[in-house]
């Protein structure tokens, strides 16, 4: 079926304890986003190394995994880059977890069992965030034609006596 809009590009690294529902979750992102590349980690410490390795403009962490949680996997993914998107999927409706989450700046808070529409959704919105970042940066950062490297002045060292002081 021909689509006037591209596909959305996007790296998503899910964070997923349970094997059979991150294995769900790829095969339903796959269809939905065929151009999206995806990254899993069993746990937050392994979560870390492929954020750090493949710094993926999406992540969708499980709260509650073994050796490192979600929440302190967010904090160290915020440490490294503050901008990231992340989406938190968990099983807990609880007010202070939401909090916590809320207070790291997390694009979207899911429960399960997961509303695969509500996944898209929040992908989707991820997505048009990053590409209205991408959009801003280049603008600000990039350098124009009239720029010019900056040289730094060399520094004039006082004559030598040739005598050793």
């Amino acid at each position: 079926m021909p689509t006037d809009q591209p596909l959305p590009t996007f790296s998503l690294l899910i964070v997923e304890d349970d094997k059979a529902a991150c294995d769900v979750i790829v095969r339903m992102v796959t269809l939905k986003f065929p151009s999206c590349t995806i990254h899993r980690a069993d746990n937050g410490v392994q979560g870390i190394e492929l954020f750090k390795e493949h710094l993926p403009d999406i992540i969708l962490t499980d709260v509650n995994m073994p050796v490192m949680d979600g929440i302190e996997l967010l904090r160290a993914i915020r440490a490294i880059r503050a901008s990231a998107s992340c989406i938190v999927l968990t099983a807990y409706s609880d007010k202070i977890i939401f909090q916590k989450f809320k207070d790291l700046g997390v694009s979207d808070y899911l429960l399960k069992p997961l509303d695969f529409q509500e996944l898209f959704a929040a992908l989707e919105k991820c997505n048009a965030e990053l590409s209205t970042q991408v959009k801003t940066l280049p603008q600000a950062e990039a350098p124009t034609q009239e720029t010019k490297p900056q040289v730094e002045t060399p520094v004039e060292l006082p004559e030598s006596s040739g005598r050793p002081e």
